[in-house]
């Protein structure tokens, strides 16, 4: 089974209203179940991305559904909807009933912290720090992966609220388990 872990960054207009198009991918950071290497790719480097992609049995991502996935099928000639993916994020609301921050999540569960912010990568391209935006993104791809081993092995995540640290417990069961229906996850038309 081979599962990648990935985040990406972005820069542009997040006023939107929750309409991503007039956003760009600055970065997408990856972490291979297959290696075990964390590598990542500035947007005009994508065309190296997509093989790895292609060839992954699932992705994992955090708000990756709702954010990377969509942000990133404008630059694939294909559709990365097809993929099977795993959303952290969206697996918590489902048990919860609200979002939670991958800072708390990670916190909760893995006693560390992100490194910054979104908002912060933005700034930092913009000053031109590209080698502090991908290092920023591997960082919460690792926590990313961290994660989502974590919640394979206990079946639980953990966050932090006013009464302390709680458990999220989720179904884990199916995240490795591929579609009778998927023979093959590429995408790209032949």
């Amino acid at each position: 089974m081979r599962v990648i872990t990935f985040d990406i960054e972005t820069i542009g207009d997040f006023g939107n209203n929750g309409d991503f198009s007039k956003l760009e991918v600055t970065v997408v950071g990856v972490h291979d179940s297959e290696t075990g290497l964390l590598s990542g790719y500035y947007q005009e480097d994508l065309a190296k991305l997509w093989p790895l992609l292609e060839a992954a049995d699932v992705i994992v991502g955090y708000n990756s559904d709702h954010f990377d996935i969509p942000i990133l099928n404008k630059y694939y000639a294909g559709d990365l909807t097809k993929i099977k993916s795993v959303d952290l994020l969206k697996e918590i609301k489902n048990v919860l009933g609200r979002r939670l921050k991958l800072d708390n999540i990670a916190e909760a569960t893995l006693g560390k912290n992100k490194t910054g912010h979104g908002l912060d990568a933005v700034t930092w391209w913009k000053q031109g720090l590209k080698e502090k935006v991908m290092a920023y993104c591997l960082e919460d791809v690792k926590i990313t992966n961290q994660l989502y081993e974590y919640a394979k092995k206990h079946g639980h995540l953990k966050y932090k609220d006013y009464e302390g640290i709680r458990d999220i417990k989720l179904d884990t069961s199916g995240w490795e388990e591929l579609d009778s229906s998927a023979g093959m996850t590429h995408t790209l038309p032949f």
